[in-house]
């Protein structure tokens, strides 16, 4: 094999420092991190149960799996937390009472749905919700990996019956306890596991929420209101923010299910996979599976 020029092999000695040098800073800052944002023993309460008692008719039931956005980290009161936010909001847009369960567990990947849809697959849930991604970027899994453990997730849940909407992986970017270069990396880390996870989800059959930046015009307006205490999960409102796009667009996926029109903003029609690219870039949006390649996205009302 033919040796490099000295010019030529310095060249590749000194990026390769450079990539060296810049991974050991980025993992120096992940540390420095993780050690500001903290953790926490403390699980939020239950809020498994029946909601919407007073309204007639057979309980909808609603299972909840994901990671811990999807359990309400830092929250005390089970009333604050997703699930319980789902179940009340829910059972006001259905007029019938709706039963929630969530299998979600604090620090899970997309590797974990199996299981958590295993360990509630005799619930028999009408409509299922998946709040998934985070974890599978700060442990360095694949877009390909996890969006593969998505969408078997999604299949199986259909395959029982259930509706399904995806939430899909946050902007870490908007996280201000991350420095810099981090917050870039992490941004662009998040935005590219958010539109894998959109395309697996729609060719599966569900309905999906793009999280990439939803908080992020309220934030303008409300400064920090929208993040809790670790300034990295989010606060009370927050969670409330988050919940209400994704009732709006189960209720959507409910009301298509009993052949009862979308009274929704207007659709663009296009490929899915520019439907995930749409998505990523505009928080809230929703990206609904039209059959084969094709998808709708239906854009929130400002």
């Amino acid at each position: 094999m033919p040796l490099l020029p000295k010019s030529t092999a310095k060249a590749a000695a000194g990026a390769v420092a450079a990539i060296s040098g810049t991974y050991g800073l980025l993992v120096g800052e992940a540390f420095l991190a993780r050690r500001r944002i903290g953790t926490t023993d403390e699980v939020p309460p239950v809020a498994d149960g029946v909601y919407g008692v007073d309204f007639p008719g057979t309980p909808v039931k609603v299972l909840v799996l994901g990671d811990s956005t999807a359990v309400g980290y830092g929250m005390k009161r089970a009333d604050q937390t997703p699930p319980a936010l789902i179940g009340l909001g829910l059972s006001h847009l259905f007029d019938a009472p709706v039963d929630v369960r969530s299998v979600a567990k604090v620090g899970a990947r997309s590797s974990h749905l199996a299981a958590q849809i295993e360990s509630a697959i005799d619930y028999g849930p009408d409509l299922a919700f998946i709040l998934i991604g985070a974890n599978d970027v700060t442990h360095q899994v694949s877009p390909g990996r996890a969006s593969r453990f998505l969408s078997e997730a999604v299949t199986r849940l259909k395959a029982e019956g259930a509706e399904v909407v995806v939430a899909t992986c946050p902007d870490l970017g908007t996280v201000k306890q991350l420095p810099q270069p981090l917050r870039t990396v992490a941004r662009l880390l998040s935005r590219q596991m958010a539109r894998a996870q959109t395309v697996a989800s729609v060719k599966a059959g569900a309905r999906v929420v793009s999280l990439a930046d939803l908080l992020g015009p309220v934030l303008v307006s409300k400064g920090d209101a929208l993040f809790g205490d670790d300034r990295f999960h989010p606060s009370a409102m927050g969670y409330a923010t988050m919940v209400s796009f994704l009732n709006a667009a189960a209720a959507a996926a409910w009301r298509e299910r009993a052949h009862q029109a979308y009274a929704g903003a207007p659709r663009d029609y296009m490929t899915v996979a520019e439907a995930a690219v749409e998505a990523a870039e505009h928080g809230g949006t929703q990206v609904v599976p039209d059959g084969g390649r094709w998808a709708s996205v239906l854009r929130r009302r400002r």
